[in-house]
């Protein structure tokens, strides 16, 4: 196609070459990869800037340009500038692919805490419904018995303008998509309409060094998924204190859910009840909608699972599905690494991608309302970066867990020492939990197995779906479950 019917919707100056004759078949966000007439968009990012690379791109076969500032190549490139190049990317991908998202029924879930579970949960009764539905966020990309792993909660706009022409042109009808604050302020999801959108929660999170520099920037962000996206639903937990922000401005059809229980809500729960079985810690709970009850149980225990139940309720209802129909599937979801259970004779084991102070307490309550004989708790904190966020871990972990295992989590070019160190300081205070300090996380892990005793919950947070470990900026693989499987074999033959 002409370099110039992707540009329709940029505002943008000629700086060389000429966009009516250059013909793109490509689009190419790596400057290393071979693009035979690709399109190369230079995006200026935290640490590397894309206009230092046009001239590797044009060497491996890039003749299109979108760029913020004036670059120098060969007089057959054809380059073009405009104000934010994020926006053309957005723009011109969507173009390239040919506007899939008006295809598909797309589902949008914000939120600090939930998206995974949420996202995950109507996917699956959607498909369980029969209806060809597709998943994009923190587990990666789902659809069609595909499962492709990807490296941001919500991917960059050319990533994912791919992916939704391949689910289109697959027969999915339904996009559940996890919409980070990153995705919208990195414009990652510019030009599509959204059908129904969902708020989870808000906490202070992801803010300083490369995301969001105060917790208002990072909230506004959120908001903007409410009133920028053309959503004709919006499905919101009533009780988080910045539900009002978030929905205020909005146009949309309201609908309105509560797990505390408010008569008020369209959607709420009742007589909320835990039940543990062998292979997990559930949660029991009676839906009111439209007026009538129906009871209805999740394989997640704590308040929050009911709260990303109800929404993930509300989004299949969107879809014409009968809440009964509904409520059959729910009891069976699972989502990978968001409270993964394993079980052994004598205790049971977590993995959940608690990562934050108020996921990790909520993680932490949830398990303790099953009255476990001690609650033991594994995690680190990520390297190079949220260092406010170690602190929250500790005093968390200290106050509410009986033993902890501080060790490594992704430290990249961090030692684990060092994050443990920061982590520790919590420990020093009077009456906190006891804590070993195990920097090999493989190791870390083969000693909670095997000081588990009778009744106890060992909970494994902050990496939960992970399948890597991230070290000196390498992805090594690394996976929670299999460890935990092995330790218990090697248990079994002593």
């Amino acid at each position: 196609m002409l370099f110039s019917s992707l540009l329709n919707e940029i505002e943008y100056s000629v700086l060389s070459g000429n966009v009516d004759g250059c013909e793109v078949s490509s689009l190419c966000r790596d400057s290393r990869q071979r693009a035979e007439r690709g399109l190369f968009v230079c995006i200026k990012g935290a640490k590397t800037d894309g206009h230092e690379y046009a001239e590797m791109a044009y060497n491996n076969g890039c003749r299109a340009f979108i760029a913020q500032r004036p670059i120098t190549l060969p007089e057959d490139a054809c380059v073009v500038l405009t104000k934010d190049t994020r926006i053309g990317l957005a723009r011109a991908s969507a173009a390239f692919y040919g506007y899939p998202a008006d295809e598909l029924r797309v589902v949008g879930i914000t939120g600090t805490k939930g998206k995974t579970t949420t996202a995950l949960t109507a996917y699956q009764i959607l498909n369980e419904c029969k209806i060809p539905a597709a998943y994009i966020g923190s587990n990666g990309v789902k659809y069609a018995g595909k499962n492709i792993i990807t490296a941001n909660t919500t991917p960059e706009s050319c990533d994912l303008q791919k992916y939704m022409r391949d689910m289109a042109d697959a027969g999915i009808k339904y996009l559940v998509m996890e919409v980070s604050s990153q995705a919208i302020y990195m414009n990652r999801v510019l030009g599509i309409d959204f059908e129904t959108v969902a708020f989870t929660n808000l906490y202070v999170d992801h803010i300083g060094g490369a995301e969001h520099p105060t917790f208002e920037h990072y909230r506004d962000c959120k908001k903007k998924l409410f009133t920028d996206f053309s959503a004709k639903n919006i499905i919101y937990n009533v009780d988080d204190p910045h539900a009002e922000f978030m929905i205020s401005q909005a146009s949309a059809r309201l609908i309105s859910c509560s797990p505390l229980g408010k008569k008020s809500a369209d959607i709420s729960a009742r007589n909320i009840r835990n039940e543990r079985l062998k292979s997990s810690l559930s949660v029991c709970f009676d839906v009111s909608i439209d007026e009538r009850e129906y009871e209805a149980s999740v394989p997640m225990p704590g308040e929050f699972s009911v709260a990303n139940a109800l929404i993930a309720i509300a989004i299949c209802q969107t879809a014409d599905l009968d809440i009964k129909d509904i409520i059959e599937k729910l009891a069976a979801v699972s989502a990978e690494g968001r409270f993964e259970t394993l079980s052994a004779e004598w205790a049971l084991f977590v993995i959940d991608y608690a990562h934050n102070g108020a996921s990790l307490e909520a993680a932490i309550k949830a398990i303790r309302a099953f009255s476990p004989s001690r609650i033991i708790c594994l995690f680190g904190s990520v390297g190079g970066r949220t260092f406010g966020r170690r602190q929250e871990l500790g005093d968390v972990a200290a106050a509410l867990a009986d033993l902890c295992i501080l060790t490594a989590d992704n430290p990249d070019f961090e030692s684990p020492e060092s994050v443990i160190k920061d982590i520790a300081e919590s420990f020093k205070k009077d009456g906190s939990c006891p804590y070993v300090s195990i920097p090999d996380r493989r190791e870390a892990i083969r000693f909670a197995v095997a000081n588990a005793k009778e009744g106890d919950v060992v909970l494994l947070a902050g990496k939960g779906h992970e399948s890597y470990q991230l070290i000196a900026g390498k992805k090594i693989p690394f996976s929670e479950r299999t460890i935990i499987e092995e330790a218990l074999l090697e248990l079994a033959e002593v």
